[in-house]
């Protein structure tokens, strides 16, 4: 009963955080569920989730998605994917991928205090921009469920003036890389019995921290989400890599 309040309130969390910002459920569930499953079972049952996430909040601002602007990143994204599958597959279970998984949420709250803004001075018609976003988002979000980032790189490039459009693109681009991951695994035979009681109380949780954060869109700023999302998982990812 503890592990589902906790999994309950990691999930409600996360969904608010990208309710309001766009992207982050992903940070939040992944710096937390994999303390108490494996790599995958935390990777499935967040991509799994994410596909409600992704459509909930899309649905909510659906006529400011512009599907041209995804062709090339979407594209690249599947390839990433791909590459992903086998990578988690295969070593989904050892225990060093929490490491790794670490390191990589470190690096990610670098890019959160520090990076963010300088990026925004880089040409985002260059060609090269959403096929290297699409191709790391896409198999670092396949391994690890925490590639939003990259997509997040690109698209507020290229909807600087409009956190509306860059917020439902970005969760088209969420719902159909995870939708192509979760079918892949989903083949595969990598779901069980005990997934579908998390992935169910999951699902309640997700819509209500989706449309909380939706609602508090005009009234949260941004950068103090930001703020906090990256201290909370540095928070978590040291303790991924010290402490288990």
């Amino acid at each position: 009963m503890i592990e589902l309040l906790i999994v309950f309130l990691v999930l409600l969390a996360g969904s608010f955080i990208q309710g309001v910002s766009g992207f982050g459920f992903g940070l939040i569930a992944m710096s937390f569920l994999p303390l108490m499953f494996t790599v995958i079972e935390s990777t499935l049952l967040v991509m799994s989730l994410s596909l409600f996430v992704a459509a909930s909040i899309a649905f909510q601002i659906w006529k400011h998605v512009r599907w041209k602007s995804l062709v090339v990143l979407l594209s690249a994204a599947f390839f990433g994917r791909i590459g992903a599958f086998y990578v988690l597959s295969t070593y989904g279970e050892l225990d060093i991928m929490r490491d790794f998984l670490g390191v990589f949420l470190l690096l990610i709250v670098v890019y959160l205090f520090y990076g963010a803004k300088r990026m925004q001075k880089i040409n985002s018609t260059a060609i090269w921009i959403p096929i290297l976003a699409g191709l790391l988002g896409g198999f670092v979000g396949g391994v690890f469920a925490i590639g939003g980032p990259f997509f997040v790189f690109f698209l507020m490039l290229a909807f600087a003036d409009d956190k509306y459009a860059y917020s439902a693109n970005l969760q088209i681009t969420f719902f159909f890389t995870n939708l192509m991951t979760v079918t892949l695994h989903g083949v595969n035979g990598d779901y069980n019995v005990d997934f579908l009681l998390y992935f169910l109380v999951g699902i309640v949780t997700v819509l209500i921290g989706t449309k909380l954060g939706v609602s508090c869109l005009r009234r949260i700023s941004q950068e103090n989400m930001r703020r906090l999302a990256g201290a909370v998982v540095a928070l978590a990812a040291i303790n991924l890599i010290f402490l288990q």
